[in-house]
């Protein structure tokens, strides 16, 4: 008898959380939503705190204005929702929306990619630090260090939606999700929000604070980018890969360890080559 019927006795079951957290009439306000616009205030506020605390600079500056933070805010959400839905049609559906040109648009149904979030945010940034006259690592490290708690919240709602759920699982933590057939799986959703999300910040956090390593343009941003591309990686071995793409070079590789290879290498290269900030200029 294959073991996996049996799964489903002993694994945890499904919370069934509503999608929707309110509806009126057509409008709805679903949780991956709301997590994206929580993550994204969030990140701003905690950029404000970094950039108000003088002791966290080299020669106590500050790099930027709060006003400087505001403006970005705008800049921000356009990166991370145009960068996030276009990786996703380039990198994992570009077959679907080449035959529906329309869904592109209906960004209501999912489809975001991380990567791709991650691109148009930092085109966003460089344009935006450079139109101010700020140190463009700087800029990355500011946002990158309040960034994890976003993406833990939308590990969280991908949950909540029952999708990127992990592989076939007999851990006693499984879970039988609703559209992800009779066998019990790993939760790899609250893997990453673990991860890419707790963890990751928890690190940032010392690194800022109790390392002082904001001292150091270009540190922080290579520690988010190396640790979002390792916890990725790891997860991925226990992730169900994307039904259109399944594994990779008819091997066991998947399009979320070949996007995040590069990451692992680049946030290494940018942390060995962090070098301590030079008169700074006031904000």
């Amino acid at each position: 008898m294959n073991d996996y019927l049996l799964l489903p006795l002993a694994a945890l079951p499904f919370p069934n959380i509503d999608p929707v957290i309110v509806q009126i009439g057509p409008l709805a306000i679903h949780w991956y939503g709301a997590a994206y616009i929580v993550g994204i205030l969030f990140a701003w506020w905690y950029a404000g705190r970094l950039v108000r605390n003088e002791k966290l600079w080299a020669s106590g500056v500050t790099p930027m204005k709060r006003e400087d933070l505001d403006d970005f805010l705008v800049w921000a959400a356009v990166g991370v929702v145009l960068g996030g839905r276009v990786g996703y049609i380039l990198f994992y559906d570009l077959a679907r929306y080449i035959q529906n040109p329309l869904d592109i648009f209906a960004v209501w149904q999912g489809g975001m990619s991380f990567h791709g979030g991650l691109v148009g945010t930092t085109l966003a940034m460089i344009l935006f630090a450079r139109s101010r006259g700020i140190r463009v690592w700087t800029m990355f490290d500011v946002v990158a260090a309040g960034v994890p708690v976003g993406l833990g919240l939308v590990r969280l709602t991908n949950f909540i939606n029952s999708e990127i759920w992990g592989r076939p699982s007999d851990a006693p933590w499984a879970v039988v999700f609703p559209n992800g057939g009779p066998l019990a799986r790993h939760p790899s959703q609250l893997y990453e929000a673990a991860l890419e999300g707790l963890v990751l910040f928890i690190v940032l956090r010392i690194l800022t604070h109790g390392l002082l390593k904001l001292k150091r343009p270009g540190f922080i941003a290579g520690a988010f980018v190396a640790g979002y591309g390792a916890s990725r990686i790891f997860v991925e071995f226990f992730r169900e890969p994307d039904a259109q793409l399944g594994y990779l070079f008819g091997g066991w590789l998947t399009m979320g360890m070949v996007l995040s290879v590069p990451m692992v290498v680049l946030g290494v290269w940018a942390m060995a080559t962090a070098k301590p900030a030079s008169a700074p200029s006031p904000a």
